[in-house]
């Protein structure tokens, strides 16, 4: 069947796979400790512009889970958008750790300073704080969980209300290339280094296999992160299956020119459904496409396309995800306008 339901149910992308492939046959370290980790992560500190620590974990849920876990004291929280990842598409995995998802308004997926700033001033002034749950760090993902981008002005000023009080900001970035690669697109990766305390680079999304890069930007990762990561079980035995795909990623500009062709199909993809008369639910400049459709065209389509069903938009019509990755190609896109 067509698909166009998610940037991650294909396998890797050929020169990842290649690399796999080339180097299935040689003994290395384990744990990460192997040579194809450390060049990966050379070039990953090359391509960021920082000296930071840098882990490799396998996937999206595990990472966000570990990571939030080594910021937080056991009595605190982490603040996010209310359709923030951690909040809507975890399972519950961080307050299974512990620790309380304080949701903030969502615009658009993105968090506003305002907002954050407000939330942070109406805490310090209550006199019962010390018996809540008190906001350690600040969570969000780039691009949104609706495929929305923060500027760079934007991202700054979330990251200056985080300084003032003193909460390190995390960024989500299993879809990060998309973000960075988009033509809305004012960041780079040495400039999101700049204006966080720690991000993740998804291979995942972005034409890997499995693995996400944990990036450490603003010095060492916590005291003891290795082995928080081994207890929440996501230390990868074989941890050289993860350098190796991010040694290709970022060897002669591959994450990048995967996320550009992503793009270019999910403009083509956008430009295909606004020509059939179709509504979007927002305006996403990534290769997440939100489209609102007739019940009984989402009925019809079903049965001939896979694509992500996501929420009621009214009594007759459904929001609709159709995502790209780098595997679409031209000859899908005329397929499901054939199908349209």
């Amino acid at each position: 069947m067509l698909s166009f339901e998610c940037d991650y149910n294909n396998g890797a992308h050929p020169d990842v796979m290649r690399h796999l492939i080339e180097t299935n046959d040689q003994h290395t370290a384990t744990y990460g400790q192997d040579c194809y980790s450390d060049l990966a992560k050379q070039k990953i500190r090359e391509a960021c512009q920082t000296t930071g620590d840098i882990f490799f974990l396998g996937g999206g849920t595990q990472t966000n889970a570990v990571v939030i876990d080594a910021l937080l004291r056991s009595y605190e929280a982490v603040v996010t958008v209310e359709t923030g990842h951690i909040a809507v598409h975890e399972a519950g995995a961080i307050e299974h750790c512990g620790h309380k998802v304080i949701t903030l308004p969502s615009h658009d997926g993105r968090l506003a300073a305002s907002d954050l700033r407000r939330f942070m001033q109406e805490y310090e002034a209550d006199e019962s704080r010390d018996h809540v749950a008190q906001p350690g760090m600040v969570y969000i993902s780039l691009p949104t969980e609706l495929g929305t981008l923060y500027s760079a002005a934007e991202l700054s000023e979330i990251h200056a209300v985080c300084r003032h009080h003193h909460l390190p900001l995390f960024i989500d970035g299993a879809r990060l290339g998309y973000g960075i690669a988009a033509s809305q697109g004012d960041l780079t990766l040495p400039r999101i280094a700049q204006l966080c305390d720690v991000f993740y680079i998804g291979g995942t999304k972005v034409g890997a296999l499995c693995g996400e890069a944990v990036v450490f930007s603003s010095g060492p990762a916590p005291r003891g992160f290795f082995s928080l990561v081994k207890q929440h079980g996501a230390l990868f035995a074989k941890g050289r299956l993860l350098g190796v795909q991010f040694d290709a990623l970022f060897t002669d500009g591959l994450y990048l020119r995967i996320a550009r062709h992503a793009i270019d199909m999910a403009r083509r993809l956008r430009e295909l459904l606004a020509s059939k008369g179709y509504r979007f639910y927002l305006d996403s400049p990534t290769n997440q496409q939100f489209v609102i459709l007739p019940n009984t065209e989402v009925r019809r389509l079903e049965k001939l396309v896979e694509f992500t069903h996501w929420c009621p938009y009214d009594a007759d019509h459904f929001v609709c995800r159709f995502v790209t990755s780098w595997a679409t190609t031209e000859a899908e896109l005329a397929e499901l306008a054939a199908i349209l």
